[in-house]
């Protein structure tokens, strides 16, 4: 049966929070808090579209609010931040149906003030456009390994599926080779890491799910043996902020920006074992 949840290509072809045959629950759109400007569609720091470079300020520092908010983060044993922190990450659009992981590196760069094309950085991924090998009720058996390269066609469907996506080694190797050396990445981080590299200004990719609407998750076999866990609404995308109750997203799939409550991010964020690139 279809998952309930918005696929990155309806998202991108109708747009929106409810979608024709993929509708998020009414909990799930409550958690999302939208900024003002715009329902947060606008791109704030002069975030480009569709995929284009912004440029940072020439020196990038998170901002803190000037009191304390009341509350305290919740689940994950994550610490209360005594602070509401945002980093001025610029907010752009992946250009690529469901290349959502190269356009969060890309914000991730140009933070810290290198401005690198989605196409050049998608190029070093060297996809494996292998079509997967299906089983019963829509499941994949086999296919490629996200944790290698980019597993199929970056304009293909990811419902099909044609295409699907990379994981954390590929993108920390390039956020790496392009001038973040100290960058770390892998799966098992703490919610609490997390929120204290942002309370620190750094910038962090993780895998969620699109607009955090969770699915059901399973595993495939890739053709080296690699077990991948995976969703067919899997999403990537930068956190660029932290409050003691939420955590601020940079949305790649519509260059938008806004909320969502601690619980819903870290709820999504075990979906995909914790897996995380912190960019400093």
């Amino acid at each position: 049966m279809r998952s309930a949840a918005a696929t990155r290509r309806q998202f991108l072809t109708v747009g929106g929070v409810a979608l024709a045959g993929a509708v998020l629950s009414r909990s799930v759109v409550s958690e999302i808090v939208k900024l003002p400007s715009a329902l947060g569609f606008a791109s704030p720091s002069g975030g480009g579209q569709g995929g284009g470079s912004s440029s940072p300020s020439p020196s990038p520092s998170p901002s803190a609010s000037p009191s304390p908010l009341v509350g305290e983060g919740r689940g994950g044993g994550s610490a209360p931040t005594p602070a509401t922190v945002t980093i001025p990450v610029p907010v752009i659009q992946q250009s690529m149906v469901l290349d959502c992981e190269t356009a969060a590196l890309q914000q991730g760069l140009a933070y810290y003030g290198i401005n690198v094309g989605q196409p050049q950085l998608f190029a070093q991924q060297n996809a494996d456009v292998r079509l997967p090998a299906m089983g019963s009720n829509h499941s994949v058996l086999r296919w490629g390994n996200p944790y290698k390269n980019f597993v199929g066609y970056v304009n293909g469907s990811d419902w099909i599926p044609t295409g699907y996506g990379v994981y954390w080694p590929v993108i920390l190797d390039l956020a790496r080779n392009y001038g973040l050396p100290n960058a770390i990445g892998g799966e098992g981080f703490a919610p609490s890491a997390i929120y204290s590299a942002l309370a620190a200004g750094h910038p962090v990719q993780v895998w969620v799910e699109t607009r955090f609407a969770r699915v059901a998750l399973a595993t495939w076999t890739a053709w080296d043996g690699t077990a991948v866990r995976y969703s067919y609404a899997e999403h990537s995308l930068t956190l660029t902020g932290v409050s003691p109750t939420q955590v601020r997203v940079n949305d790649v799939l519509d260059a938008s920006q806004y909320w969502i409550s601690k619980s819903l991010f870290e709820a999504n964020f075990a979906d995909f074992n914790n897996m995380a690139v912190i960019f400093r």
